[in-house]
């Protein structure tokens, strides 16, 4: 690889690093402001016209605050764990396109070494975990320690339905390449074993993947309703507790990148990349990105945190065997050819019917409950 090869890749790694940051300060407002929305508040007003300086304000806060290392952490351990956490979340960007030819490993004159995009993603997502253990570990501190293993047992519980519904989706396109999942959901594209669907996106096709990858997802990146290895009220913080300033910092710049990325990954996935009329490609994939965004952000606003028993029977009893049943579904519809309209109405009825028995056994006390008050009433 010659020099100008070199500069070229240093450069492409450096302006995206750029644009993630600028990104991450940009969410940091849209959050504020979306959620003070919905809550009946205004939202930063006062760090520059409508708060738009409040991202800007609070890096500098955080670039400026003291650093703090408890007496009896491991130093080196304590330091590496943020770059553990916010590294892998960089690197996957590595292989997310946001359209056919805006992406990093297709720089001029650099060799295109993702033909397997989404196993990359996949195996470097994972190694987020390990940065939040090391973390907890590291603090010296039993509550620290506490909400780390909470956290790895919740990050990969729910690592399983989100590769199991990035494999239905694999099959679906008959490729691991991202590009070739985007293109195969244009409408009127060959499928796997000749089928030729008439959908554009595999959102319709497939709702069911979709449903399971979306919440399996917010599960892994900790929000809310499953941040419950950072519960303030049970772990004073969780994992990183003992950390502050720049190194805190770490930490939420890697959640807002993965945040961003399983925007980026809904939209490739599911809802066609950058496919779409009139508008440039780049600006449909920002669009169907902050979309998904919108609804992390939604979800936020509006449910209440699970407990952790809870959300690991939510993983193990419900998303994971349905993701082991839309695997069966989908390879059902490619073996024997059957149209994708058939696929789409077995996805509908298995998440209809799991749902309404989840609704059962959620409000099975509320009913006992009212049965038992009506029942003491007429006695008396």
């Amino acid at each position: 690889m010659r020099a100008l090869d070199v500069l070229f890749i240093v450069l492409g790694l450096l302006l995206l690093f750029v644009g993630l940051a600028t990104v991450v300060m940009l969410l940091t407002y849209l959050e504020r402001k979306f959620l003070g929305r919905l809550q009946s508040r205004l939202g930063p007003m006062r760090t520059g016209p409508y708060g738009i300086v409040q991202p800007i304000a609070d890096a500098i806060k955080l670039i400026v605050k003291e650093d703090l290392i408890p007496g009896w952490a491991n130093r080196l351990v304590f330091w590496l764990a943020p770059m553990l956490v916010a590294v892998p979340a960089f690197m996957i960007w590595l292989a997310i396109p946001a359209g056919r030819e805006l992406v990093i490993h297709k720089i001029p004159k650099a060799t295109n070494l993702f033909e397997l995009g989404l196993l990359y993603i996949i195996a470097f997502s994972a190694l987020g975990t390990v940065g939040v253990v090391i973390a907890g570990w590291s603090s010296g501190n039993k509550f620290s320690l506490l909400g780390a293993l909470r956290a790895a047992a919740q990050m990969v519980s729910y690592e399983v339905p989100v590769i199991m519904s990035a494999v239905a989706v694999a099959m679906l396109a008959g490729s691991i390449n991202l590009e070739h999942i985007v293109d195969a959901q244009v409408p009127g594209t060959v499928a796997v074993g000749g089928t030729r669907w008439p959908h554009a996106i595999f959102a319709v096709i497939q709702p069911l993947g979709l449903l399971i990858f979306f919440i399996a997802s917010l599960a892994e990146l900790g929000r809310t309703p499953f941040d419950i290895f950072q519960a303030e009220a049970e772990l004073v913080g969780g994992p990183m507790v003992e950390y502050s300033s720049a190194h805190w910092a770490g930490f939420y710049l890697g959640e807002y990148m993965n945040t961003f990325a399983v925007g980026a990954l809904t939209s490739l996935l599911f809802l066609g990349g950058w496919h779409g009329p009139l508008l440039p490609g780049w600006l449909w994939f920002l669009i169907k990105t902050f979309f998904v965004i919108l609804v992390i952000l939604w979800i936020r606003g509006t449910f209440p945190r699970l407990r952790v028993d809870q959300l690991m029977a939510f993983a193990w009893q419900v998303l994971i065997p349905l993701s082991f049943v839309n695997i069966l579904i989908t390879a059902v519809c490619l073996y024997y050819g059957w149209p994708a309209w058939s696929l789409t109405l077995m996805s509908l009825a298995v998440a209809g019917a799991s749902g309404y028995l989840l609704y059962r056994r959620i409000s099975a006390p509320a009913r006992e409950a009212r049965a038992w008050f009506y029942g003491r009433q007429e006695a008396s």
